[in-house]
């Protein structure tokens, strides 16, 4: 338990802090920025209770819009990826995980935490820039801007998941 809880902080100060010091400033092509802080929202246990998962996306969330002057767009696609998440998870899976099992490569296979990812990147980047534009007003680049920065998170989060020894030297609980 206290390992877990230590284990989730430092994911969560890491991530918050590589976000907001390095990647806000990225602006590929003027299109794609990534947003790795996703990463641990995608990390956090199965079965946690979701009021409990809802607090710790709605948090998440509202730190990255403390530090970047975003009035609530990050929240609000956090919790809504943070409500979406669990039974997303039993919809790509089809079998219910036992609790406390991570998601990984490992627990899930390549495919499944490909799907896994790609989908939850997808729902936090649509709400997040809708919200963002808040209008159609040029959708050729809304759609560019939330598939480069999709590409790009989903490239970031396997990237950080290849190297992630603890997921791969203990399989389903780290």
């Amino acid at each position: 338990m206290v390992n877990d809880f230590v284990r989730n902080l430092i994911y969560f100060v890491l991530f918050v802090l590589i976000q907001v010091l390095f990647l806000n400033h990225i602006y590929f092509l003027r299109l794609a920025t990534p947003f790795l802080y996703l990463y641990f929202l995608l990390k956090l246990p199965n079965g946690m209770a979701r009021s409990r998962m809802l607090f710790l996306a709605f948090f998440t969330g509202l730190t990255i819009d403390a530090f970047t002057n975003t009035p609530g767009m990050h929240a609000a696609a956090c919790t809504l990826v943070g409500f979406i998440r669990e039974p997303l998870i039993q919809f790509l899976t089809g079998k219910d995980l036992p609790e406390g099992v991570y998601p990984s490569f490992r627990s899930f296979g390549y495919g499944g935490f490909f799907r896994y990812s790609l989908t939850l990147v997808a729902i936090h980047h649509l709400v997040l820039f809708g919200i963002e534009s808040l209008s159609l007003f040029d959708p050729l680049f809304l759609i560019l801007r939330i598939v480069g920065s999709v590409g790009m998170t989903t490239l970031l989060v396997f990237a950080v998941e290849a190297f992630n020894v603890e997921s791969q030297r203990s399989g389903e609980k780290p």
